[in-house]
């Protein structure tokens, strides 16, 4: 059992997976910079400098004691942060999207074995059995 562990943990695939994720959790790191500090300033730009990290619709507000201490959060709905996860999915999929187009452009192209030589038919061989037992 052991061996065959150590079989499937040396495989390419295992060890591929493990590349992919580690590489995906790093492009995502990426992503979700550059939609923070590049495109996110230019959407607030262009829509009166809106930061739509901080949008929220409150249901209830914060409830402090006589110190200023918060002693209930408030309850809302963040919906300026799910803007910024959705241009950020719209992102992942474009580059994803690059990637894979470079990807399947750069591999070569697989050509066509050459078709097989068409043999004989079936009457073609049982005339040719007919005709070896006539003789």
């Amino acid at each position: 059992m052991l061996k065959e562990f150590k079989e499937f943990i040396t495989g390419g695939n295992v060890i591929e997976f493990a590349v992919a994720v580690i590489m995906a959790g790093a492009i995502g790191g990426v992503v979700k910079g550059f939609v923070d500090n590049i495109v996110m300033p230019v959407v607030g730009y262009f829509t009166g400098g809106t930061d739509f990290a901080d949008k929220k619709i409150i249901l209830t507000e914060a409830i402090k004691d006589a110190e200023g201490k918060i002693t209930t959060a408030e309850n809302a709905i963040m919906w300026g942060s799910w803007v910024n996860t959705i241009v950020n999915l719209i992102i992942v999929g474009l580059v994803m999207f690059l990637i894979v187009k470079a990807y399947n452009k750069s591999k070569k192209k697989v050509e066509e074995a050459p078709a097989a030589p068409a043999g004989p038919t079936q009457e073609e061989l049982l005339a040719q059995i007919r005709d070896l037992l006539k003789k």
